[in-house]
């Protein structure tokens, strides 16, 4: 004790500022840490769930299974025979929900689609099905698939066919269509079904035939380059369309098609920096699946929205959704649309920021700051914040700007409740009017209340002490 009191004083404070504001003035030495007490309504639960003998090993298992697994680019099939989609049959984005309670993106999305797929010669007929009860609606997620957005897909769309090599599981994701104008995004106009058409009839076909002729594209190896070349796989996918472009364009020259629509399809991938989407979601998928079902396994394995509904899965609670009303993206506008304009969160595509992209890494991709009202001081600290709600690093997804240190993965419940930080999510914004299309891009969060109700259900399974994983 006398030792300790030769010493210089190091004053550590944790919560209110007071002491360490009052130690300071006093020319102390003082560290801040940040705490909080737990998300309100979790207190009673983090016990037995943090008590549970088999969480540390369950989590080991379900960060090992997410890391290990990669994913190939193995075929473009139509999804009606991909998914067992029949005539009047959709998949969405988010958790299950029905047309009374959809949001206009999702509507307009539907609405589309039913016309595609020659169930109505209108979208206000297309309307007045859904009204009667003729679409059949189901989340892309219950079938092993993704789709960004509203993530309508319908029999006659093409998807792209992953599979992890080791395991032969696989996953799919409609072909991704570009920005603004566009079905994902809840538009329906002539132009957006005369291009949905244009993808069925030849880009699916070509780009199925490039893929056979190519052999499998290694589509986790070009996620990791993108990370190191400026891209975080959610709205920045420059790099990663380029490098898919690059390896099938050979074969799409090779593929017998015409010189035409060889020519059109080039443009049309190279132009979309956004294609890549497409791919870095189902991989995703892949991942996190692998993680699914593991008992006692506190880590989220897909987050997802409909416009409606936030909805978040965890390994230990099985297919279950915990949903509350998903907010609204704050950032930036394109023209004269405003916050007014903006639907609710909405897509598939906050899989990229559960498996350690997107928002997660946004480090590797200051640029992206720019286009959601950031800055790239901003992105560094968000993936920073991203590592103390996370069980791991990934080893493959390294960010050059922190020294290589692979990006927060695998989001973990009990720390999100404990630390009250929330996922970041970058993301596109559709306008909630349906038909709008595109209207800016932001930043968003789950809402908190997810993680509380997911953590009442952990802590309903868990085993009682002394039992073994």
């Amino acid at each position: 004790m006398t030792e300790l009191l030769r010493r210089e004083p190091h004053v550590i404070s944790a919560g209110l500022s007071l002491l360490a504001d009052a130690a300071q003035e006093q020319a102390a030495r003082v560290t801040r840490v940040d705490w909080a007490p737990p998300m309100a309504g979790s207190e009673d639960d983090l016990v037995p769930v943090l008590s549970d003998q088999r969480r540390t090993r369950a989590n080991a298992l379900a960060v090992q299974r997410m890391l290990n697994a990669r994913a190939q680019l193995v075929d473009v099939v139509p999804a009606g025979r991909a998914l067992g989609l029949g005539a009047g049959e959709f998949l969405h984005a988010g958790p299950p929900i029905g047309w009374d309670r959809a949001a206009g993106p999702l509507r307009g999305a539907l609405m589309g689609a039913a016309v595609l797929e020659g169930l109505a010669d209108s979208p206000e007929a297309a309307a007045a099905l859904a009204e009667r009860g003729g679409l059949a609606l189901a989340p892309c997620h219950s079938r092993g698939a993704v789709g960004p957005m509203a993530g309508v897909i319908s029999a006659s769309m093409w998807v792209f066919v992953l599979e992890d090599p080791a395991t032969g599981r696989r996953s799919y994701c409609s072909l991704n269509e570009g920005l603004g104008q566009v079905l994902r995004y809840g538009a329906f106009s002539p132009a957006v079904l005369e291009r949905l058409a244009w993808m069925s009839a030849v880009l699916g076909p070509l780009l199925a035939a490039a893929v056979r002729g190519h052999g499998p594209v290694d589509v986790t190896a070009i996620l990791a380059q993108m990370v190191q070349m400026g891209d975080e796989a959610h709205n920045r996918n420059r790099t990663g369309t380029l490098m898919l472009l690059r390896d099938l364009l050979p074969s799409m020259v090779e593929s017998g098609f015409s010189s035409a629509d060889v020519s059109r399809a080039a443009a049309f991938i190279g132009g979309n920096d956004h294609f890549f989407l497409n791919l870095a979601m189902p991989a995703c998928k892949l991942a996190l699946d692998a993680a699914r079902a593991i008992p006692g396994a506190t880590m989220v394995v897909a987050m997802a929205r409909n416009g409606t509904d936030f909805g978040i899965q965890v390994s230990g609670t099985g297919d279950a959704w915990f949903t509350a009303p998903a907010l609204t993206p704050q950032g930036l506008f394109l023209g004269s649309y405003g916050p007014e304009d903006a639907s609710p969160d909405i897509g598939d595509s906050a899989i990229t920021e559960t498996a350690g992209l997107g928002g997660f890494a946004m480090a590797a991709a200051p640029a992206i700051a720019r286009l959601v009202g950031g800055t790239a001081a901003d992105a560094l600290a968000t993936t920073r914040r991203m590592y103390e709600i996370t069980l791991a690093e990934h080893p493959l997804y390294q960010v050059p700007a922190l020294e290589f240190r692979g990006t927060p993965a695998g989001i973990d419940v009990t720390l999100v409740v404990r630390t009250g930080i929330l996922p970041q999510i970058n993301t596109g914004m559709a306008g909630k009017v349906a038909g709008t299309g595109q209207v800016g891009a932001g930043l968003v969060t789950p809402p908190a209340e997810v993680f509380p109700a997911a953590l009442r259900a952990l802590a309903g399974a868990a085993s009682a002490p002394g039992l073994s994983f």
